[in-house]
């Protein structure tokens, strides 16, 4: 993964503090990963507002929910998410579940009255109930329509693959899923779908492993492809890019901001959002916005460097095996140009 520094000792003092985690909870379905060090990043405080902006299987907002946090907003754009998410909210008048995307979190949070958090949090990997249930399409160890969307708008896994000319193609493969075949893959795709289209799983599977020629290695040959696809279909370089800014405006000073990654170029615009003092350095890119005048930084290191999970975490959860987190907090420098939250200045 991107991103330099030792987080052994900073990761160490995190850990230290990962007490609350300890706490019973009801226990999800789905494994959270680096649990104890996100929520040992955040440490909330009593009376403090935070986000989950991925809620996911709950795991990280049930374990936030045993601490004495003041108010707790889950989001998530997966509808499926959101009724779990509202199932543990009845028992728990702290927890406000909302549905929609992480990117426009700024404007969902001023919808019910919020303007700044204390802490947010984002999982940027799938949950389990996501990846076992093959009439989403995430998985390609499970036949199933290629879907790929945790929302239900947009256009499918199938309609892009059917879509793309052959250079878009490989390009997509390549740059979101650092696929070395990518042409190939392309070429293929496009010789298939002149006969019948791809509509499963399965059969992408199959075309991937055919050009790989089922080459060993750590990881299935057809990882990279779905990863790929997965990302198109739902934006998530540019969801990502938009979060950062909506948490760069709504933090309060001395706010935690805490990413968990499983992509090296997830987690290198993250690293490179900070270090440009929270965007005002960054130059333009269609993943994200205009860059604000420069000025005092916005965003500096908690951490220095990721967090990878343990030994025992990878042993245990071998989904957690690419995570990465990374850990900033908020300064007291203005919010934007105005000084001013885009959900104040709306009010006004």
């Amino acid at each position: 993964m991107a991103g330099t520094g030792d987080a052994g000792a900073e990761g160490d003092s995190l850990m230290g503090c990962a007490r609350l985690v300890d706490k019973p909870v009801s226990e999800p379905r789905h494994e959270p990963v680096l649990l104890a060090e996100a929520i040992a990043a955040l440490a909330p405080s009593a009376g403090e507002t935070c986000v989950d902006a991925t809620f996911g299987g709950g795991g990280y907002s049930r374990a936030l929910l045993a601490s004495p946090i003041g108010r707790l907003v889950a989001v998530d754009r997966d509808p499926a998410a959101v009724e779990r998410a509202r199932e543990l909210a009845r028992g728990e008048p702290r927890l406000i579940p909302l549905e929609g995307r992480f990117g426009d979190l700024d404007t969902l949070l001023a919808g019910i009255g919020i303007d700044r958090v204390d802490g947010i949090v984002a999982d940027l990997g799938l949950s389990s109930d996501q990846l076992d249930d093959p009439e989403r399409g995430f998985a390609f160890q499970l036949d199933g329509p290629l879907d790929m969307r945790m929302d239900p708008h947009g256009p499918t896994a199938a309609e892009l693959l059917a879509r793309l000319d052959e250079a878009e193609l490989a390009e997509l493969l390549f740059r979101l899923g650092d696929e070395p075949d990518a042409r190939r893959i392309a070429r293929a795709v496009v010789r298939r779908r002149a006969s019948a289209p791809l509509a499963r799983t399965s059969e992408l599977r199959a075309l991937v492993h055919a050009v790989k020629r089922g080459r060993p290695g750590r990881h299935d040959p057809a990882t990279r492809t779905f990863q790929a696809l997965r990302m198109a279909v739902n934006d998530e370089p540019g969801e990502l890019a938009r979060l950062l800014a909506a948490a760069t405006r709504l933090l309060a000073p001395g706010g935690r901001l805490v990413i968990v990654s499983f992509h090296s170029g997830e987690d290198r615009l993250v690293k490179h959002w900070v270090e440009s003092d929270g965007g005002r350095r960054l130059p333009g890119s269609r993943h994200r916005p205009p860059p604000p005048t420069a000025g005092s930084p916005r965003l500096v290191w908690a951490v220095r460097g990721p967090i990878p999970p343990s030994a025992a975490e990878v042993a245990r959860n071998p989904r957690a095996r690419s995570a990465r987190l990374r850990v900033a907090l908020r300064t007291d420098a203005p919010a934007d140009a105005e000084g001013e939250p885009v959900a104040k200045r709306r009010a006004a």
